[in-house]
């Protein structure tokens, strides 16, 4: 039996404006960096956007980390750019990135395949819809064949993470959680929620893996330096990609 760790972040980092309504990305990367997290997923990063400084959010926190940031905009209107991103240093393969079925506000998703050790991992990172009938509508893309249902996606350990403006409760979580493993419920009774960061209440950014994927533990940072950097709290998960080699 071989097992590999791995740690994976999931963060919405709000444009990298803090609830004391100050923009710095290099406060986020020091949120990250504390996580010493081996993958991080990123929604709701500006790159080159009038409003947070001009500031290409998602390579300047890469830089500090010193990783690679594979970024994806939901929103592109002239040169400002609005989405999300994936930060590693791992060896990575940009898989797709595109657009989710949106009303108002264009969502969407990036799917990299990530080598972990000699192991292949496939990592999809999204932020859906705040509107109930456009996170269904999203899933059921994401579920489809050109993402989730895709050969290529099938053939390995997966990691499905990001905001998904969605309770346990809801049709999109709980779509979701017919193929995947919440890793929070996985190894707690009680998984804590994220939203917002000076009072969470919320459970919207999750984590959900496949089952050749163990989590031996989840965390969520709470101090003041999480509950000023964005208005949601960091997730962390540490698990090990599992393979039998005895057959």
């Amino acid at each position: 039996m071989d097992h590999r760790e791995l740690k994976i972040l999931t963060y919405n980092v709000h444009s990298c404006v803090g609830t004391d309504r100050r923009v710095d990305p290099h406060r986020i990367a020091d949120v990250i960096a504390r996580s010493e997290a081996d993958i991080i997923a990123l929604q709701e990063l500006d790159v080159g956007r009038k409003r947070t400084g001009g500031v290409d959010q998602a390579a300047t926190i890469a830089a500090l980390l010193k990783m690679e940031a594979h970024f994806h905009p939901a929103l592109h209107v002239d040169e400002e750019r609005y989405g999300d991103a994936v930060l590693t240093a791992l060896p990575t393969r940009l898989m797709s990135a595109g657009p989710l079925p949106s009303v108002g506000e264009t969502r969407g998703a990036i799917w990299m395949r990530i080598d972990v050790g000699g192991s292949a991992v496939n990592l999809i990172n999204t932020h859906l819809g705040l509107r109930s009938r456009d996170r269904d509508r999203q899933v059921a893309a994401l579920l489809g064949s050109d993402w989730i249902g895709h050969p290529e996606f099938q053939g390995a350990p997966a990691i499905v993470c990001g905001d998904f403006n969605a309770i346990p409760s809801s049709p999109a979580y709980k779509s979701l959680a017919k193929h995947f493993r919440d890793a929070q419920s996985m190894v707690s009774a009680m998984p804590r929620p994220t939203f917002p960061s000076w009072y969470p209440l919320l459970r919207i950014d999750h984590v959900f893996v496949s089952k050749e994927l163990r989590v031996d533990s989840t965390s969520i940072a709470l101090d003041p330096l999480t509950r000023r950097a964005s208005d949601h709290l960091p997730l962390q998960v540490n698990l090990r990609i599992v393979q039998d080699h005895s057959t």
